[in-house]
């Protein structure tokens, strides 16, 4: 993903991050760097991951840690929309439990 390659959507009280191509390397740190900050007591993010088409181990490793970041920060992170590929690899590492619920789910986002 290049730096424009993900959107950011600020609503009252949530925010939807629309993530596209590859998430992978100095993107997802990128991502990270984005969405951090956005964490906040009683907010909600919504990660949105129907078009990305890659994601390599420091994009699950980038996803795990803003999930728990987020949990700790009193946020509630969904991760929607997953693709076979990227079900497949959080299946593969024992974390599509994590992200089930929300990423059965199609979302329309803004």
């Amino acid at each position: 993903m290049e730096a424009n390659e993900f959107d950011v959507v600020h609503e009252e009280s949530a925010c939807a991050v629309r993530c596209r191509g590859e998430l992978a390397g100095q993107s997802a740190v990128r991502l990270r760097d984005q969405v951090k900050p956005l964490f906040g007591a009683g907010k909600r993010i919504r990660v949105d991951l129907s078009d990305v088409t890659f994601m390599d181990s420091l994009g699950l490793g980038v996803v795990v840690t803003l999930y728990v970041s987020a949990r700790t920060a009193g946020c509630h992170l969904e991760v929607v929309n997953l693709s076979q590929r990227v079900r497949d690899l959080l299946s593969v590492a024992h974390l599509l439990s994590l992200f089930e619920p929300a990423g059965q789910s199609t979302v329309k986002m803004p």
